[in-house]
């Protein structure tokens, strides 16, 4: 066992943050930290590493172990390149090499007359010099720094001159070129383009360590984790598998829980009622027995109510205005900033009703290829057309126009006046604002509670084609999850940049690709875009007679191969729905089940009959469901 944590308890105040939290990890093992924004994740993660005491339990490391920690304010030399700073975390390795460098000129000046002791001296340090991959480090270093998204031409850039991100990119390139027996890493991906995720993915699924990662990201834990710990109210869960795994296994634990939590409310109910009788008849012995039961009742552990299953906050989004087919045409568009060229020449459409995805390396000019869309930039050439009837909606963390002394409620309000109190509070608790928090000033939101609030103003303004600039940046699984239901049932249309992968497979129809300036077309979603561009990529290496040939055949069927891609994308949110829909219905009917088999509802027919309707209604809609989803798979 490598890492053992055991009953630790931690609040702030009278605030308990975490309470019994127990967990283990083995060697090897990648494991990821998850539950929404304020759950504890860092606090458990700053426990771990000692930064912050636990008020209670124990934290146990295997004899040895060294714990490698990203910190985002880890102290570069300003003065330092890129790459020297990067190289310090070599350092020890380098002064071996300095070493063997001058036992070397020792040995070659003794010639045959060198002691036995320097040539010892020099055989044991050489063996432990390449032990730990002395002749490759300097390699190493340019291989993790160019994954994580530096090239070689910014190597000499000096530290101080970078963005806070780029910071963290060379302290993140440090911590793994130190390779500690464990590493801890707080949200990595935060700072990467897809390409230096995809790196860091790979990286750490092969590292020979040990991994604990907090991250929002679910393709990446989906890529490489091998368990779960999850922190929910207060408790600490762990789970085997990645995070997919981890959903499908926490879906079926709330059911349980739920199911547990009904048959004890329904028990209460019932010991209730049935110490209201007996109170009425007035009688001594009566009285005893509902004092006698009453007692029984307080001692009862009464279970919490599971969070709620987030199917059932789905809503479904219509702007009031439809565009017409074809919302945006972009010519010969061509921008740059002083001597770099982001793009020249770009070209493309976007039709009604798409969801388009567009992707690329940090820098290629996604961001200002939206604004410029948007009017917000000018290109130094092209044309943008909209078309009939389209309004367009803007999103961009740095320009939510939020009013400071607003509550939620009255900035929702005031934006739509027309939505009646229970639009406006559904509509919030769609985007997880519920209770008291619809009275909360919007000077008292964090980051990404103010981000949840800009987008669901947006989803509810008359926009029919809505322009996100990463649209997921700090916001937690579950707010990210909301805001997947919300574009997939949204039938606008939506153009947005994002490097969340499981976000762009779940809202994408069509993924747009900047690369090295020129723009390429997919259909489909992230998976889609994945499998066409390895084809494409083994064509354009392919021999040139075969290339030829494929050339050709690919030219006749390329109207048909794309209709097909669009077809599956169609098919495969139809099958999801289904799923979805199959799910709350057979919830329900299991529901309607057990309550008709209440001793109580089965003897009284007034009851019973509209429970039998409902359930044999419910199973004729799940049989024709599931034969519509049976057919959609062949």
């Amino acid at each position: 066992m490598l890492l053992s944590c055991r009953q630790i308890q931690k609040s702030f105040g009278a605030v308990p943050v975490l309470r019994d939290g127990w967990f283990q990890l083995e060697e090897k093992e990648k494991a990821a930290v998850v539950g929404i924004n304020g759950a504890g994740k860092t606090t458990l993660l700053r426990i771990l590493t000692g930064e912050t005491p636990a008020d209670s339990g124990s934290v146990t490391l295997a004899k040895g172990i060294r714990p490698g920690v990203l910190s985002q304010h880890q102290g570069l030399a300003e003065d330092c390149g890129i790459y020297e700073e990067a190289a310090k975390a070599k350092a020890g390795l380098f002064r071996m090499e300095e070493e063997l460098a001058t036992l070397e000129k020792e040995i070659a000046e003794a010639a045959s007359a060198a002691p036995d002791a320097l040539l010892d001296r020099y055989s044991r340090l050489r063996h432990e010099f390449e032990l730990q991959g002395g002749y490759a480090a300097r390699s190493e270093i340019t291989g993790v720094l160019k994954g994580l998204g530096f090239s070689e031409d910014r190597f000499l850039q000096r530290c101080g001159s970078l963005s806070g991100g780029e910071k963290t990119r060379v302290a993140l390139s440090k911590l793994l070129l130190t390779r500690p027996e464990l590493i801890l890493l707080d949200e990595p991906t935060n700072h990467l383009d897809i390409g230096s995720v995809v790196w860091l993915e790979g990286f750490l699924r092969d590292y020979p360590g040990a991994v604990i990662v907090v991250s929002h990201d679910r393709y990446f834990l989906d890529r490489f984790v091998t368990k779960v710990i999850e922190v929910e109210n207060g408790s600490v869960t762990m789970y085997s598998g990645n995070y997919s795994v981890y959903a499908e296994k926490k879906r079926q634990a709330r059911e349980v829980q739920l199911h547990h939590y009904l048959d004890q409310q329904k028990e209460i109910r019932r010991q209730e009622e049935s110490i209201a009788r007996l109170k009425s008849f007035n009688r001594e012995k009566s009285i005893k027995r509902a004092e006698s039961k009453e007692k029984a009742l307080g001692k009862l552990q009464r279970l919490e109510r599971p969070q709620e299953v987030r199917d059932a906050m789905r809503f479904s989004l219509d702007p009031h205005v439809i565009s017409g087919e074809r919302v945006l045409a972009v010519r010969g568009l061509s921008k740059r900033f002083g001597s770099k060229q982001l793009f020249e020449d770009l070209s493309f459409e976007i039709r009604r009703g798409e969801r388009c995805a567009l992707i690329g390396d940090n820098g290629t000019g996604k961001t200002s290829l939206l604004r410029i869309v948007n009017g917000l930039l000018s290109p130094e050439s092209g044309e943008i057309v909209t078309g009939a009837k389209v309004a367009i909606g803007y999103y961009d963390q740095e320009q939510q126009l939020l009013t400071e002394s607003n509550t939620l409620f009255e900035e929702l309000r005031e934006a739509y006046p027309s939505l009646t109190d229970t639009q406006v509070r559904g509509t919030l608790a769609a985007f997880l604002f519920t209770g008291d928090d619809v009275f909360k000033t919007v000077s008292v939101l964090s980051g990404g509670e103010r981000a949840r609030l800009s987008l669901a103003k947006l989803i509810l303004s008359p926009c029919n084609f809505l322009i996100l600039d990463e649209p997921t940046n700090h916001l937690d699984m579950t707010s990210r999850e909301i805001l997947e239901q919300a574009l997939s049932s949204y039938t606008g249309t939506v153009f947005y940049v994002s490097h969340d992968r499981y976000f762009i497979n779940r809202t994408a129809t069509r993924i747009l690709e900047l690369e090295h300036g020129v723009l390429t077309s997919y259909q489909g979603d992230y998976d889609d875009y994945l499998e066409d561009k390895a084809r494409r990529t083994d064509l354009a290496s392919a021999p040139q007679k075969i290339r030829e040939a494929a050339v050709s055949t690919s030219e006749q069927r390329r109207r048909a191969a794309k209709e097909e891609q669009a077809e599956k994308s169609r098919l495969r949110t139809r099958i999801r729905r289904l799923e979805e829909e199959l799910e709350k219905k057979e919830a329900e009917s299991a529901l309607v089940d057990r309550e008709m088999a209440d001793p109580d509802v089965a003897g009284d027919y007034t009851r019973l009959l509209p429970l039998t309707q409902r359930s044999e209604a419910l199973k004729q809609e799940i049989a024709a469901l599931f034969a519509e989803w049976e057919s959609l798979q062949e």
